[in-house]
């Protein structure tokens, strides 16, 4: 399971679909809708925040207006608790370090050098933080703890 911090409109088409999936699938782990994937790290920001299930839902949303931006067609009706990512991160943010952010990036680039090369263009340079989901607060720090290397 992969959670991006990073700005939906920095994913390639195959990042942010499964992005997308992999999301909806955080959701039901944390509505308790599955046993599967409930000690997955990833998911340990959502649980830290108030409003786990408002918190995965303005996840989604973010996901969901990029997609509609690129003419993708993402269900909504799947989130169940929809809500402004923007807005949620200003009442209850939920940080990401920089080096969360820096060390995706780098990631997502070793995939899009093999999957969608004509991509790279629309990132960031090596060495440059990219921007967070509307959801995360960038803070300064190493990569997470979370984080499976």
């Amino acid at each position: 399971m992969r959670l991006w911090s990073l700005h939906p409109s920095l994913l390639d088409r195959a990042a942010l679909v499964a992005g997308w999936r992999e999301a909806l699938l955080a959701q039901k782990v944390l509505a308790g809708g599955t046993t599967g994937y409930t000690r997955h790290p990833q998911l340990t920001r959502f649980r830290a925040h108030p409003e786990p299930l408002a918190a995965i839902g303005a996840y989604l949303v973010g996901l969901r207006e990029e997609a509609t931006a690129r003419g993708y067609r993402f269900d909504a009706t799947r989130i169940l608790q929809p809500g402004d990512p923007s807005a949620l991160c200003a009442s209850a943010p939920i940080p990401v370090t920089t080096g969360q952010l820096e060390y995706e990036l780098a990631h997502l680039r070793r995939k899009c050098e093999e999957r969608s090369p004509q991509w790279l263009e629309h990132l960031p340079g090596p060495g440059d933080v990219p921007d967070a989901h509307p959801l995360l607060t960038a803070v300064p720090g190493d990569v997470e703890d979370w984080e499976v290397r």
